[in-house]
C-alpha cells in the first residue's frame, strides 16, 4: 500500500468528496487515527464510563458536544458525518446499514467518541524495521472477538476485540517496546502466541478484516482493538449507534508524538 504523506486535512477532503473510500492504513503518515462510536445522549455517560474502565481497547481521545459532529480538540473544522470512508449503523444491536456518509442518520441528541487506534503505533513498528503484511499488501488488519470480557459499565458489556499482526520472533521485543510507547493507541500487546488461549478458534478466519499470511518464524501478536465497541453494541443492544467500519478510521490532526508516553 502506498504511504500517503499529505496532511490529514487534505486526506479528509478527499474522503468527504468520495475520492478515497478504502481502508486508512498507510494514510496520513505519523498522524493519529481514531475509532468512532456515536451514541444518543441517554447512553453517553454509560459509554464514557465503559471507556474509562477499559482503556486498553477504548483509549479515549475526544468526546464531542451533544449534537456536534466537529471534533474540535483533535481536528477543528472536520466533520465526523462525512470524513470517514465508511460507517456502520447499528439499531437495537443489529447492523442495519453501512454507508459512506452518515449525515442522513445524524441527530441533535448524538455524542461522538473518538478512541485511539492501532494504526498509530504501526508507524512506530515500521520505523523500527518491522514489516507489516497488511500494509505491504493493501489489506485490512485481522480482528477477532475474544473470550476476554470487558469490565461492564451501565448498560454496556461485551468481549474485548483484538487485532493481530504476524511478527518475526526475533523482533517480538522490539514490537512490544515500540507499541508500549503509545498507551493512547492500545499500547503493548495483550497476548502473544496461541490464539486459542483467548478464544480464537481459527487464525485463518478473522471476524473482521483480512486473513494475514505468516512467514516462517512469525508469531501471532494480538493488540486490544477499537472495534471492541462494535462487539459491545452487538452484546448490549443499544437502540442506536454509529461506528466506523473496521479499518476505515478518522484521521486526526494530532501527530503520533502527541500520544507517545516515553
Amino acid at each position: 500500500m502506498p504511504i500517503d504523506t499529505r496532511h490529514p486535512r487534505e486526506i479528509r477532503q478527499d474522503i468527504r468528496r468520495g475520492k478515497l473510500a478504502g481502508i486508512t492504513a498507510g494514510l496520513g503518515q505519523n498522524y493519529v487515527q481514531a475509532n468512532l462510536a456515536v451514541l444518543p445522549k441517554e447512553q453517553a455517560y454509560d459509554f464514557l464510563l465503559f471507556c474509562q474502565r477499559n482503556p486498553r481497547p477504548c483509549p479515549l481521545l475526544e468526546v464531542t458536544d451533544v449534537g456536534s459532529p466537529e471534533p474540535v480538540g483533535v481536528a477543528p473544522g472536520a466533520d465526523l458525518r462525512t470524513d470517514i470512508p465508511r460507517y456502520r449503523i447499528y439499531k437495537d444491536g443489529v447492523l442495519a446499514d453501512e454507508v459512506t456518509d452518515a449525515t442522513p442518520y445524524w441527530r441533535d441528541d448524538l455524542v461522538a467518541f473518538l478512541l485511539g487506534c492501532s494504526f498509530t503505533f504501526e508507524w512506530a513498528l515500521l520505523e523500527a524495521g518491522i514489516r507489516l503484511w497488511h500494509v505491504e499488501h493493501g489489506k485490512n488488519v485481522a480482528m477477532w472477538r475474544t473470550s476476554t470480557p470487558c469490565r461492564p459499565a451501565g448498560v454496556f458489556h461485551g468481549p474485548m476485540v483484538v487485532s493481530m499482526r504476524p511478527i518475526a520472533a526475533a523482533q517480538l521485543a522490539k514490537a512490544v517496546t515500540a507499541s508500549a510507547r503509545f498507551p493512547g493507541a492500545h499500547g503493548a500487546p495483550v497476548h502473544v502466541g496461541d490464539p486459542g488461549a483467548i478464544g480464537i478458534a481459527d487464525i485463518a478466519r478473522p471476524d473482521w478484516g483480512d486473513a494475514q499470511e505468516f512467514a516462517r518464524g512469525d508469531v501471532p501478536v494480538f493488540w486490544a482493538c477499537g472495534v471492541t465497541p462494535q462487539a459491545v453494541a452487538l452484546a448490549s443492544r443499544p437502540p442506536f449507534m454509529i461506528t466506523h467500519s473496521p479499518g476505515h478510521m478518522f484521521i486526526t490532526d494530532l501527530p503520533n508524538s502527541a500520544l507517545a508516553a516515553i
